[in-house]
């Protein structure tokens, strides 16, 4: 057991991004085809709302949607919200509103990004028309943001005018877009709090440590600040390992990204010796068919010493069973 002071609690940025696949039916398929061509279709519904951004079911009856229709690239603000410090991968680089836009035929709302030099020049009830991106593509982003347009006096439903209603389209396109991917990206600060900060300030002295439980007596690894069973706060801290025994494990046979390890690999659960939880690790040094469990191994530590790049056979006696069954 140590008892050594607790570090500065850490804190660092985090990204999280992933490219999101998908294939589109026919109405995505038909409304992102159609941006390309600079032409933006909704679908109606049985009572005969015109819905932009078209949807597949009807969100009232849940009924299958097909009928497309052709709204304008003009319409009216809703309602907006001032975007001071635009982030990256947002539409525009330069301060802007974010906008919900009733185009002209449609029933509901868009949402975008509208140009204006400052929120004084944003209202409620801002007509607006679409500017689209100079290379299209067939994605939401052909739209590369709204501006303010004045066409003059507008009639429509809400003075007793009469209404500009959206017109038919068969949503024939040549080439149409059939699937897109989506890049998905989260940027955040992260801190991992007392008991992992110390937990990853003995990895850099290449030291295991957990976190026993003062009621059920466990040891985790790595600590999580409480016990997940009893829910107790933890703080005696214990040196675990360096070794331990695979548990289970998985072959992993696609090449993640950016990632120079060749497969197929093994990626399994790892018991330290003292721990009552095991945690995740790579295991190298051997051929992947020869993992198993209850095989004994031992951490071998990255560049620097900071965290362990991955786990090789110890050369010990597989493990009983008996000894990590309670560990599967």
């Amino acid at each position: 057991m140590t008892s050594t002071p607790a570090p500065e609690v850490l804190r660092a940025p985090l990204v999280v991004e992933f490219p999101f696949t998908r294939s589109l039916g026919p109405v995505q398929s038909a409304f992102l085809t159609g941006l390309r061509e600079r032409t933006v279709l909704g679908v109606r519904t049985g009572d005969g709302q015109v819905l932009v951004p078209p949807v597949e079911y009807d969100p009232a009856t849940a009924a299958e949607l097909r009928e497309l229709v052709e709204v304008g690239a003009t319409g009216t603000v809703t309602t907006w919200a001032w975007n001071p410090a635009p982030r990256p991968y947002q539409p525009l680089a330069t301060p802007f509103a974010w906008v919900l836009v009733r185009l002209d035929g449609a029933d509901t709302a868009l949402l975008h990004a509208l140009d204006a030099p400052g929120p004084e020049a944003v209202r409620t009830g801002l007509r607006v028309r679409v500017r689209w991106a100079a290379e299209r593509t067939g994605s939401i982003t052909d739209i590369a943001c709204f501006e303010p347009y004045e066409d003059g006096p507008r009639e429509d439903e809400h003075d007793g005018g009469p209404e500009r209603r959206a017109v038919p389209h068969s949503g024939e396109f040549d080439d149409p877009v059939t699937g897109i991917v989506a890049p998905a990206r989260l940027e955040y600060s992260y801190s991992p709090g007392r008991a992992q900060t110390r937990y990853l300030a003995a990895l850099t002295e290449r030291r295991m440590t957990g976190e026993r439980c003062p009621s059920c007596r466990k040891v985790y690894v790595p600590p999580r600040g409480a016990c997940p069973t009893c829910g107790v706060a933890t703080g005696e801290q214990v040196d675990c390992g360096p070794r331990g025994t695979v548990t289970t494990f998985c072959i992993v046979n696609i090449k993640a990204r950016n990632l120079d390890i060749d497969v197929p690999y093994v990626y399994a659960h790892i018991a330290l010796d003292g721990a009552d939880l095991a945690l995740h690790g790579r295991i190298g040094g051997i051929p992947y068919d020869q993992v198993r469990m209850g095989l004994r191994v031992e951490p071998v530590w990255a560049e620097g010493g900071r965290y362990p790049d991955h786990y090789r056979p110890t050369g010990e006696p597989d493990a009983d069973y008996d000894t990590y069954k309670e560990l599967l």
